[in-house]
């Protein structure tokens, strides 16, 4: 007996205005990490966790937000997944509502940022980063939300039976997929003639669906994997270790790089590579590898040269 797979139709609008244009999930999605990351970094300052005080939080989230995740996470995205594009036309740097934007670049855009605010505002920059990665999962969280609710970075094919069909995988499959699912479209509606218009109109015509059903492969709802791992289960293992531990500054910092890089490569072996394969390993793979050694480098530290959060002082 087959399996009927779900076919992915969710739209990228809370609000849809109109000619592309309204309230997307994905920019709820950072609004909701930054608020949310916002308030539980306040609770940590207020509990002694921190040498920022608590006026100076929104500030701090702010700054990180516009230049490291937004900025950092845009530009690796366009450099280290986009490049093609990004070199004919750099224009299309501001083009956040088609998603586009890297875990990596957005967090070597924090470190710059945090190092910078901490020699500016003189406090520890290991203290600021340890209660900042602690909040950081939440953004994971919800972006990987994102990503599944936009259709993209999918997982590889498989027969499991939660896998789901994603019509935007159409975009990078063979011609002849192409042409057929393209053929099938226009007998339901005669505007239906290329990829987009496909995507654009599949979670408003269950014919489509049902049509593309038999085009589409069954694939790994690898941002759901992503979003537990690297969000939920980062969560807590980095919220216990800062509520219920006592850990020099940097620690938490090391274990954070060291915990993601290895959540990260174990979520892309369900994910389906979004770029070249460099040594066997998917780019998010390979990237990570280098997170480890630049984890490994922060407990070293840490644990050589320890220095506390006020909390432990005294």
């Amino acid at each position: 007996m087959l399996l009927a797979y779900y076919v992915h139709h969710f739209s990228p609008f809370l609000l849809d205005f109109g000619n592309g244009f309204g309230l997307r999930w994905y920019g709820l999605a950072y609004v909701a990490a930054f608020l949310v990351g916002y308030l539980l970094y306040t609770r940590l300052v207020r509990q002694g966790y921190g040498d920022l005080a608590p006026d100076q939080v929104g500030d701090f989230i702010t700054g990180v937000a516009i230049f490291g995740v937004i900025l950092g996470g845009r530009l690796g995205y366009m450099f280290l997944y986009d490049w093609a594009n990004f070199s004919a036309n750099p224009f299309v740097f501001f083009k956040f509502w088609d998603g586009g934007m890297s875990s990596h670049g957005g967090m070597i855009g924090i470190v710059v940022f945090t190092l910078i605010y901490a020699r500016r505002k003189h406090v520890s920059w290991l203290n600021i980063g340890d209660n900042l990665v602690v909040v950081a999962p939440i953004g994971l969280f919800f972006g990987r939300c994102a990503n599944f609710i936009n259709g993209e970075l999918f997982g590889r094919v498989t027969g499991v039976s939660w896998a789901m069909q994603f019509p935007k995988e159409l975009f990078d499959a063979p011609p002849e997929t192409v042409q057929l699912a393209v053929s099938e479209a226009v007998t339901l509606n005669p505007g239906w003639t290329t990829v987009t218009a496909i995507v654009e109109n599949v979670q408003n015509s269950p014919a489509l669906r049902a049509q593309l059903a038999g085009t589409l492969s069954p694939r790994h709802p690898s941002q759901i994997y992503e979003a537990f791992l690297e969000g939920v289960l980062l969560f807590v293992l980095l919220y216990t270790l800062r509520t219920r531990f006592r850990l020099p500054n940097g620690v938490l910092t090391g274990v954070f790089f060291v915990a993601y890089a290895v959540l990260r490569i174990i979520g892309e072996i369900f994910r389906h590579p979004d770029a070249p394969m460099t040594l066997g390993l998917s780019r998010g793979q390979f990237l990570s590898l280098f997170l480890v050694i630049l984890g490994a480098g922060f407990l070293v530290y840490a644990i050589r040269k320890p220095t506390w959060a006020p909390k432990f002082r005294n």
